[in-house]
């Protein structure tokens, strides 16, 4: 059985819970107050800085050229691209680009970030993977599943939805599903049992990640 098959119940079970959380209800509803999605923004900014270390480490760490090229693309486009993309999505609820910049990671993100970069940094390169995974699975099956449920009538709020449940996104994460699926082909016991609790973590933290924009999470002092 491939890895992503095995580890799918639980995987399914996170993406449910995201689904139910309130805040990604009424997002797919289109009645969710803008304030904790200005937020949202503001966080993932922050966070796409530090998920793009991920890439340059999985593209120094690929074990061949084709998966180097891959992440070196995937780098390249976040950073050149959909750095910009964001900003542009940003200022669609007035959010200025200065604002994005000076944003300090809440706690959440700070741990999730700390994390994902000291796996890549650490770890082996299915370990990066493993840890990488969520993110894209997680988002993508938000976006099928509130689409499924009907588009929302806020214009913003439905872009996201079509962008996360689009055919873009969805080979993009059916690729990395595919390469956990091979490194965990030829990894250990040891090794595949590190892959579901790295995997865990991470899917642990995507849900935290809404939580935190739904609760305005921040320091305490």
């Amino acid at each position: 059985m491939a890895f992503t098959d095995e580890i799918r119940p639980e995987a399914e079970a996170y993406w449910e819970a995201i689904v139910d959380h309130p805040m990604v209800q009424r997002l797919g509803e289109g009645s969710l107050d803008e304030e904790p999605f200005r937020y949202w923004v503001r966080q993932d900014y922050v966070y796409l800085v530090e998920y793009s270390r991920l890439f340059a480490l999985g593209a120094a760490k690929a074990p061949d050229l084709e998966t180097m090229g891959k992440f070196a693309e995937l780098l390249d486009s976040t950073v050149n691209s959909e750095m910009d993309l964001h900003r542009s999505y940003a200022a669609e609820f007035g959010i200025e680009e200065a604002e994005l910049e000076a944003t300090r990671p809440s706690p959440t993100t700070q741990a999730y970030t700390d994390f994902l970069v000291r796996t890549a940094s650490h770890g082996t390169f299915g370990d990066l993977v493993a840890a990488l995974l969520p993110c894209m699975w997680g988002f993508n099956e938000t976006g099928k599943r509130l689409e499924a449920q009907g588009m929302p009538d806020h214009e913003q709020y439905a872009a996201w939805v079509e962008m996360y449940a689009g055919e873009e996104f969805t080979e993009l994460t059916e690729w990395c599903k595919d390469l956990l699926d091979q490194v965990a082909a030829d990894a250990t016991e040891t090794d595949r049992v590190r892959y579901w609790e790295l995997f865990r973590t991470s899917a642990q933290y995507e849900y935290l990640f809404w939580d935190a924009a739904w609760q305005q999470e921040d320091w305490p002092l």
